[in-house]
């Protein structure tokens, strides 16, 4: 069996490594082709050049760059109509990934996989339609994301979210971490104000004042921020000025960022996918976000969602407070925290919820999207 794989960022690389994984376990002999990173050229794959030449993000790293993405576009499609595998797995980064798809459908009729299924569900719902055209099976992270999918014309398998599969601390790791850093049996506040420089300028002035406040309700908490790489120096830059000074962490240490989440009693973070994370930890969380005017302006009418919480749409409740956008201020979100932690359990149960209905405790994703990639295929595998 031949498989060829197209990842463009570092989180589908992580997808990708996993899938391959899965599908040596059950098909033994099977090969690889495509482009992705480390990871899964750790499971086999030579690719054909480097992932991080399709990790662009924002109209002013792609234009620049458009000319050679084309390129890039038409010489992977060709690869794939060349080399005639049983299947083309594209992995999330829709706007290289699909395109490849489409001059493949247009010269053969190869079989077409694409893993993560695009956000219908809050905006856009146009996409899934126009998506159909060149994919024939949708590998889904998020439970209720089949039917959408499905309505579109296409096959659509949930297949689990990887976040069931990252290791989380134990008990031991966390006290190591307390006695480390001498929080002894302190309540620990975690801070995450984002890993990319735009949301963390914008959170980092409403979180220092929100931080000021909950520490004159609470002096015995200690608050921990860790930093995430490409960020770290711009957090110790705009955290300097704080009234109460964070214990700022190396975010690019893996174990201890692990660590400290289980440590952690409540946290107060940037709206994304971190929401996981922190519900894998079982850390109740108060979440805000902060937008350009434009940016706000054009928000409201393109989503179709009352909340933006992960934890909230799967466990269908709304117990993970947001403060979004003319809403994302100091004041609310202190109080917020501070009812948390007097008061958890019951975001901690739809956090719980969460978790299991992503998968935990399950087959691992990789191994569930691989064995879903060879229904697809008429094949059962081992």
């Amino acid at each position: 069996m031949r498989v060829f794989l197209i990842a463009g960022e570092l989180s589908g690389d992580k997808l990708g490594a996993a899938l391959m994984a899965g599908l040596k376990e059950l098909v033994p002999g099977v090969t690889f082709d495509g482009v992705g990173g480390p990871g899964m050229q750790a499971e086999g794959l030579s690719s054909r050049f480097p992932m991080d030449e399709l990790s662009l993000m924002g109209i002013a790293e792609v234009l620049p760059k458009y000319f050679h993405l084309k390129r890039r576009i038409a010489e992977t499609a060709q690869a794939v109509i060349d080399t005639k595998p049983d299947v083309l797995i594209t992995i999330d980064s829709p706007d290289f990934c699909l395109r490849v798809a489409k001059l493949v459908k247009q010269a053969c009729d190869i079989r077409t996989v694409h893993y993560v299924a695009p956000s219908v569900w809050a905006w856009r719902p146009g996409r899934a339609v126009k998506m159909a055209k060149v994919i024939d099976h949708v590998l889904a992270l998020l439970p209720f994301e089949p039917p959408y999918m499905e309505a579109a014309g296409m096959e659509c398998d949930f297949v689990g979210h990887p976040v069931v599969a990252e290791p989380v601390a134990s008990a031991a790791e966390v006290a190591a971490f307390r006695a480390a850093h001498g929080l002894g049996e302190a309540p620990v506040l975690l801070v995450l104000p984002g890993s990319r420089r735009g949301e963390v300028t914008r959170l980092a002035p409403v979180f220092g004042e929100a931080l000021q406040r909950i520490m004159a309700a609470r002096p015995d908490l200690r608050p921990v921020l860790p930093a995430a790489g490409p960020v770290a120096a711009l957090v110790r830059e705009l955290t300097s000025g704080w009234a109460q000074q964070p214990l700022i962490l190396d975010g690019a240490d893996a174990a201890e960022k692990r660590a400290a989440f289980g440590a952690a009693d409540v946290a107060m973070a940037a709206s994304g996918t971190v929401a996981l994370e922190l519900a894998a930890a079982a850390t109740p969380m108060v979440m805000a976000y902060d937008f350009s005017w434009l940016t706000w302006q054009m928000a409201k009418y393109m989503v179709k969602l009352d909340t933006a919480n992960l934890v909230n749409l799967v466990s269908e409740t709304r117990v993970v407070p947001e403060y979004l956008g003319p809403a994302c201020q100091p004041g609310p979100i202190a109080d917020h925290v501070l009812k948390l932690l007097a008061d958890p359990q019951a975001q901690q149960a739809a956090m719980a919820l969460t978790m299991d209905r992503l998968g935990r405790g399950g087959e691992a994703p990789g191994l569930r999207a691989a064995r879903a990639v060879l229904r697809g295929l008429g094949q059962a595998g081992q």
